[in-house]
């Protein structure tokens, strides 16, 4: 038995907890968008193709926002073959997933799905084969009330209410050279600074997202940024980070550590983009859209033959979620709610399918996987102001990272509720976590939920969908300010709080 202790105190404020932390992604790859979100035919489609069921399970996974359409799909993406009559649209290769694209599902049919999923659309525009022009173009057609080509075009389709699409991502993954498009630093930050300049001209209020690197592991990174922030910086409010995490060569400890590795990441590019402040004598500080995260497994993906017959949504990277995977997404929350005082947005990347917390088949069932339960647990109880705490427990040394808690956690309070979410990274043993509560007096354990298992392999299947899912355990009560709760091995754990009375 492992023995840690934190505490929890009002005062360790690091910032309000953002609803757009919980976003998430929906991108024309795989099965996301066809068969995933969209098919009609299916026993539960409403009158627009959409599924009912996997609906349903966005609703409850707690998604506040969704990015759309891409993803490396959006340097190809031509906008206006996906509006107008589906009939006429024009089918055309995805140039990066080597898919063919039928257009049936376009802008219209997103907006009415996010309306649906009580989502906010958080739009990306194509700089990789396209320009300032496209964006305005776009932005008009969105946005705009009417009177205008593009904007009379939309309400010609149907939609007579402009989108009125705040949050727009200009580009994807630039710097990467299987993008289509790929640019230098210095010819991306000079696109996007006069996209962004000629949207503002359009609507001052936008809020825009630079690309930064496309992983950590770049041979640019740190530099790319600062480049392209040189270009864009009164321009844009975030630049975008993106990050996925597998276990590699069995090594489980440094798996299930990811969170330091995005911790890291978090500190090297605000560091970066506040040298660019000082730099330049701005007083604005740039905030960071952590727009693509997830648990991938990236080196499976890489060694697999790619699709060579442009399928119309063939089956990508379609990876099986186990209970590690879900305790380091889990961990992966705990990074990204702690550094809430500048990751105001973040996207899991994809929602369904591809990647994705949920799963689907065509003309069959959907079904939540194992990485769906630390968020929708996240994005329902995290609320109000997010609290660091710094556990204290047991180290162990891993490959990749040196030396490492077994224990994470970070806290959040709102009014007379407070919630503690902690992972336990330990193989073998369980902890013993004392929390520390005497600056919440009067408050009582209202519950303590595990996610975990004597099988950390184990998953959630079509045939067997619940084998894993949070269970309830013990809570204790308080006892001189202090609660102590048992953190089972490798689990994620999420304990509440209530004011008495």
């Amino acid at each position: 038995m492992l023995h840690a202790s934190l505490t929890v105190d009002p005062a360790f404020r690091v910032a309000d907890v953002s609803p757009r932390t919980f976003g998430s992604f929906v991108e024309h790859m795989g099965r996301c968008v066809y068969t995933g979100i969209y098919e009609p035919g299916h026993s539960s489609a409403d009158e627009d193709g959409l599924r009912r069921d996997v609906l349903d399970l966005v609703r409850e996974l707690g998604v506040t926002a969704v990015r759309y359409p891409g993803g490396n799909f959006v340097s190809g993406f031509r906008w206006e073959d996906s509006v107008g009559p589906v009939a006429d649209r024009p089918t055309r290769l995805d140039l990066a997933w080597h898919s063919t694209e039928t257009n049936a599902f376009g802008l219209h049919e997103f907006q009415r799905w996010a309306e649906k999923a009580g989502v906010e659309s958080m739009m990306a525009v194509n700089l990789g084969t396209r320009g300032v022009a496209e964006a305005l173009d776009l932005l008009e057609y969105c946005n705009h009330p009417g009177g205008t080509a593009w904007s009379d075009q939309r309400i010609k389709n149907g939609a007579q209410d402009p989108f009125g699409i705040r949050m727009w991502c200009l580009g994807n993954e630039m710097d990467g050279p299987w993008q289509t498009g790929h640019k230098t630093a210095q010819e991306y930050g000079r696109i996007a600074a006069e996209t962004a300049r000629a949207m503002r001209m359009v609507d001052p209020k936008l809020e825009l997202v630079a690309c930064g690197s496309s992983s950590s592991s770049m041979p640019t990174f740190g530099s790319w940024e600062a480049t392209v922030l040189e270009e864009a910086y009164d321009q844009v409010d975030y630049i975008s980070c993106h990050a996925y995490y597998e276990e590699l060569d069995g090594d489980l400890g440094s798996f299930l550590a990811s969170g330091v590795d995005m911790d890291h990441f978090v500190e090297s590019v605000v560091a970066t983009a506040d040298h660019i402040r000082a730099k330049l004598g701005r007083k604005k500080r740039i905030n960071l859209s952590f727009d693509e995260w997830n648990v991938w497994y990236n080196t499976r993906f890489e060694a697999q033959d790619k699709p060579t017959d442009w399928a119309v949504a063939p089956r990508v990277i379609e990876d099986e979620y186990n209970v590690a995977d879900a305790v380091v997404v889990g961990g992966l929350l705990i990074s990204l709610l702690r550094n809430s005082d500048r990751v105001t947005a973040a996207c899991l990347a994809q929602l369904v399918n591809v990647i994705a917390p949920i799963r689907s088949e065509a003309g069959g069932p959907s079904w939540r996987q194992t990485t769906f339960h630390p968020f929708a647990q996240a994005a329902r109880h995290a609320r109000g102001t997010v609290l660091r705490v710094e556990p204290v427990a047991p180290t162990y040394e891993t490959n990749r990272f040196g030396e490492v808690s077994v224990v994470d956690a970070v806290a959040t309070h709102d009014g007379d509720e407070l919630t503690v979410f902690a992972i336990n990274r330990h193989q073998g043993d369980n902890v013993e976590l004392a929390l520390d509560l005497r600056a919440f007096p009067g408050y009582v354990p209202v519950e303590h939920t595990v996610l975990s298992d004597p099988d950390i392999r184990a998953t959630n299947t079509q045939d067997d969908p619940d084998r894993i899912r949070p269970y309830a355990a013990d809570t204790g009560a308080v006892t001189d300010g202090r609660l102590t709760v048992s953190l089972p091995p490798v689990s994620w754990n999420v304990v509440r709080l209530r004011r008495a009375g």
